[in-house]
């Protein structure tokens, strides 16, 4: 019967994840487009303020440490993850009805949109990050652990592709009235199935407290400096990582422009952009996990992951030249593809770093690195879409190909650096600390 109970439980816990990729489909599947190619700003600002969110990552460091060492209601885990859900609702019913209003009016306003991204990215980074510490804390072992964390990652794709699918058809004849109903419910079915999730999930006994003891009798700051700064090895695999990032997802916001503008696609067929990378995504993840990563090893299924994206972001360049937007789609779904092979590869790396005492600030270094390659991707690309087409006379062509062209050398300086990546020793020094007595 505990057996039983403990699948079950596994499985409710996947209902956070799949919270977490509903709220990422109406914000970087939906709103991007709508922001752009409907209400015409400029997608330096768009850019900026999907990046906010991303520039919010470095506290994700800070959460993990909090939630390592500082209980809540009695519990390590799990108020944090609510509390989180709570502020991405929040955060995604104020973009939407602020947003709707932004076109041409003034500062106060664009200041508004811009705390509602805060407050969203606040409640995603600490909810997410609290939510790997949790799985870190109930599977035990490099093998169990890279599993479930690569399930869970899943099912935030399967959350993602739904949404994007639900998202398109219920956004089909786009109008302002119709994304504000839509952000309402998105934002109180992110918060009922994030506490339905973690409700109750949290491991208990001695060893539990003792984690929590140990974890805040060290002040923060010394953490950093004696836990994530002094190994070469975890600074090169944050490198890595943001360049990685930078490369996969600098064209986040502008593939459904790019859709719109260059292909001549309505907002629905562009929503359902991110069903179909979310698929290639999820496919790729799975398969990595259960197959390649055992037969290769995840360095050699990262790389693999990240030519892949870059053979990907030239046939882009080359499809505009066609117009062809049913091809478009199969692209985008092999470029999910590549960057589930990717984010396998660096999970399953990261998560050999992960002790008990620090997993939840441990996760928060490995997100960082993801969100901040991310966040300079948002901008990066934004900044150069409009200088590329103030340039170019108006070309939507050019200056989204520039941004593809750009990833292409991120992609490649990130694979040079695997090849100078050696974490064996870093591995051999975590483990012998995770022997000792805590």
């Amino acid at each position: 019967m505990k057996k039983v109970i403990r699948i079950l439980n596994n499985i409710r816990l996947g209902f956070f994840p799949i919270a977490y990729g509903l709220s990422g489909a109406l914000i970087g599947g939906t709103l991007n487009r709508i922001m752009i190619a409907e209400m015409e700003m400029p997608a330096s600002l768009v850019g900026l303020f999907f990046a906010i969110p991303l520039l919010v990552s470095p506290a994700r460091i800070w959460f993990g440490y909090r939630s390592d060492g500082f209980m809540l209601f009695g519990k390590r885990r799990e108020p944090y993850i609510v509390l989180g859900a709570l502020l991405i609702g929040l955060g995604i019913i104020s973009i939407a009805t602020l947003s709707i209003n932004l076109a041409g009016s003034g500062v106060a306003l664009a200041i508004g949109v811009f705390v509602a991204f805060l407050i969203y990215g606040v409640g995603r980074n600490l909810g997410h990050n609290t939510f790997q510490a949790l799985v870190a804390d109930r599977f035990k072992g490099e093998a169990e652990r890279g599993r479930a964390v690569t399930l869970y990652e899943v099912a935030t794709l399967l959350g993602l592709i739904a949404g994007a699918g639900g998202l398109g058809k219920a956004l089909e004849h786009y109008d302002p009235a119709s994304l504000t109903q839509v952000a309402i419910g998105v934002a109180v079915i992110v918060l009922v199935l994030a506490t339905f999730a973690a409700v109750k999930q949290e491991p208990r006994g001695e060893d539990v407290n003792a984690a929590v003891e140990s974890a805040r009798k060290m002040p923060f700051k010394q953490v950093l400096q004696e836990v994530v700064l002094p190994d070469k090895q975890i600074r090169s695999f944050f490198i890595l990582v943001l360049f990685t990032f930078l490369g996969t997802l600098a064209q986040d916001v502008l593939l459904e422009p790019y859709g719109a503008l260059v292909l001549d696609m309505p907002v629905g067929d562009t929503t359902r952009l991110t069903m179909y990378w979310g698929i290639g995504v999820m496919l790729a993840m799975i398969f990595s996990g259960a197959v390649l990563i055992k037969w290769l090893g995840y360095m050699k299924v990262m790389r693999i992951g990240i030519v892949s994206s870059a053979l990907v972001f030239v046939a882009l360049i080359l499809l505009g030249l066609s117009g062809n937007a049913d091809a478009f789609k199969s692209i985008v779904f092999v470029m999910g593809v590549g960057t589930g092979m990717a984010g396998a590869g660096m999970l399953t790396g990261i998560i050999s770093f992960t002790t008990p005492i620090r997993a939840g600030m441990l996760m928060g270094v490995w997100g960082m690195a993801n969100m901040i390659g991310h966040a300079l991707g948002s901008l990066i690309g934004g900044s150069i879409v409009d200088i590329v087409r103030f340039w170019m006379g108006g070309s939507a062509f050019a200056a989204y190909s520039s941004v593809f062209g750009m990833e292409v050398i991120m992609l490649a300086i990130a694979f040079w650096l695997s090849t100078r990546l050696d974490m064996s020793a870093s591995k051999a020094k975590l483990e012998a600390e995770e022997a000792l007595p805590v």
